[in-house]
């Protein structure tokens, strides 16, 4: 099993001596971090415990400067080490860290009192104000192990207990979908683009394409290559410490708080609604914040809907998912102001009266995980992996009020509301257009304001049917209304003299006009061919009766004889026929009728 192990607490109580101790490597990776003997960014090493188990240390600075890069390294970590010295105790940045935690939500690590050779007599006292000091986070009951680095005392303990915490951790799937937030970029020559961070769930592959999200606009990337632990692999699954070589980005293109993700698996979004992890943290908040998500920090004005919920407007999107947490502080604030639980990837706007207040209500009745019901009764009708990708779980079993209609879920409310009201606007075009062919397709879609997907059911359910892309009232009045007596005196015109098409003055004489003509038509009165040369259906069978008698192939000219016709009539007609298959074309001027 592989797990990432990030450390807290405050500055020079010996995090990055205890990660030298277990395991034998250096974090700090600075010249100046090594001669000041202060931590300022994020550090790495790794070791195997006893277990087999293979566990990667973030290392994170203390000192209240770098209060950004600690929640870097903290973000994305599933366990933490929080360190407190024997020979001081408590300190500032002791509750900076713990504040860090529990916005975050991290309830696996254990705690460490480091530099027990110095204050032997004070390891119990420390102990407890430490316990005392993370009542209410994830920690308050984590195992603790009092060590020192100089002597070695502890050092195999702690690495037992590591192994218990590991072992007792979350193991996420590797099928589930990548995000990995980059905390490093770099270059190397005859590799290119390197980009390392913690692999918290999914498996990334050599070859495999992701997304990059960033600053700029998000691009495809090609896993060439991956390492963990300085060890080349072929894919690598969770919890590990990545380093990815990719084709197909600068690595100056490529900064902390960008994001490898599986290709149309997430959501980039702006604005989110959220819940603070610290009560009333949203009655006094400022305009503006800064939030830390994964290795990223982002400005965000806050729009407080009521004390405990709020909506951000991030000045760039994030890779986030409802049930993710981030960390709040002011923009120019050393300390952390709340954490938040994202609720909302995709919330509703606000623009009318009482909206704000609306959306506070149901806020506070939200669950961590979302309300599938609730998401789609907002909606109406919504595919299923779009509610996948907000991060709202989507069961086999669904809620009651919920319906399956192919790759869409549908309020059942909502779809006994569009049916009926489909019904009203098919009803209502029929008693406005008695000779209408029915409701554009279109039009029902701009109307009912859903997804074309759901259009069939909807019809089927309102007792409607779609033809030739209408939706219709099968049990319409199927007359002329006034059109009917002057198509009954044309069709009597044309049962004396089949292929006497009157001329468009007599039809408008006759008061027809393309509506009353194309409504006669679809009832199978009369047949309209090319240039509104009108005759009745029967007209075809007659024509080729008398055709078959002409010796073949025939001219047009002799059709048009045949028949007793004009040119205007017999081209069309003609042409109707071969397109049935009852005559063939030979050349420009000879027909042929097909035996």
């Amino acid at each position: 099993m592989r797990q990432v192990i990030a450390t807290a607490g405050h500055v020079d109580h010996g995090k990055s001596t205890l990660i030298r101790a277990l395991t034998g490597s250096d974090p700090d990776r600075w010249a100046e971090e090594k001669r000041r003997g202060l931590t300022l960014d994020l550090g790495f090493a790794w070791t195997t415990l006893a277990s087999g188990d293979e566990v990667s240390f973030v290392d994170v600075p203390g000192h209240e400067r770098f209060l950004g890069n600690m929640l870097a390294g903290l973000g994305p970590a599933p366990i933490v080490c929080f360190v407190v010295a024997a020979d001081e105790g408590w300190q500032a940045q002791s509750c900076d860290h713990r504040d860090a935690i529990a916005a975050l939500g991290i309830d696996r690590g254990l705690l460490v009192v480091t530099r027990a050779d110095l204050a032997p007599d004070r390891v119990g006292e420390v102990l407890a104000q430490a316990r005392t000091e993370l009542a209410g986070t994830g920690l308050a009951a984590a195992p603790a192990v009092a060590v020192s680095a100089l002597t070695g005392a502890g050092i195999e303990e702690l690495r037992r207990v590591l192994g218990t915490v590991v072992a007792a951790a979350h193991e996420p799937a590797p099928e589930e979908r990548v995000r990995l937030w980059v905390d490093r970029s770099f270059s190397i020559s005859g590799a290119g683009t390197i980009v390392t961070g913690t692999l918290s769930g999914g498996t990334l592959r050599v070859g495999q394409t992701l997304e990059r999200t960033g600053e700029g606009p998000a691009r495809r990337v090609q896993v060439r290559g991956l390492q963990s632990r300085e060890e080349t692999v072929e894919q690598l699954g969770p919890v590990s410490r990545a380093a990815v070589n990719l084709r197909g980005v600068d690595a100056d293109s490529v900064s902390r708080g960008d994001a490898l993700l599986s290709l149309g698996a997430w959501t980039m979004t702006a604005l989110l609604d959220v819940r603070a992890t610290a009560r009333g943290a949203f009655a006094e908040a400022p305009a503006q914040l800064v939030v830390h998500a994964g290795t990223a920090a982002v400005p965000a004005r806050v729009r407080p809907l009521g004390p405990d919920h709020a909506r951000l407007a991030l000045d760039r999107s994030l890779p986030l998912r409802v049930g993710d947490r981030m960390v709040l502080r002011g923009s120019g604030d050393r300390v952390v102001r709340t954490g938040a639980l994202v609720l909302d990837v995709d919330p509703p706007a606000l623009t009318r009266r009482g909206d704000a207040a609306r959306r506070s209500a149901a806020l506070a009745a939200s669950s961590e995980t979302g309300d599938l019901a609730a998401e789609v009764a907002r909606r109406g009708a919504v595919p299923a992996a779009q509610l996948s990708r907000y991060g709202v779980p989507v069961p086999e079993m669904l809620p009651a009020g919920v319906l399956r209609s192919g790759t869409l879920l549908v309020a059942e409310a909502a779809h006994t509301a569009w049916s009926a009201q489909l019904r009203q606007v098919v009803t209502a075009e029929h008693e406005q257009h008695p000779l209408s062919a029915g409701l554009a397709r279109k039009a029902a879609l701009d109307v009912l304001g859903t997804h074309p997907e759901l259009l069939p059911e909807l019809i089927d359910r309102a007792g409607l049917i779609e033809q030739d892309g209408r939706i219709l009232d099968p049990r319409r009045s199927t007359g002329l209304g006034a059109a009917e007596t002057a198509t009954a005196s044309l069709e009597q015109r044309l049962r004396g003299d089949p292929f006497a098409a009157p001329e468009a003055d007599g039809l408008t004489a006759l008061g027809l006009g393309p509506e009353q003509l194309a409504a006669a038509a679809r009832q199978g009165r009369l047949l309209r061919l090319p240039g509104e040369v009108i005759l009745l259906p029967t007209a075809p069978a007659l024509a080729m009766r008398e055709l078959a008698r002409l010796e073949q192939p025939f001219t047009t000219s002799q059709a048009r004889q045949a028949l007793g016709t004009s040119r205007r009539v017999a081209i069309p007609l003609l042409e109707h026929l071969d397109a049935r298959g009852w005559t063939r074309r030979i050349d420009a001027g000879h027909r042929q009728v097909v035996r």
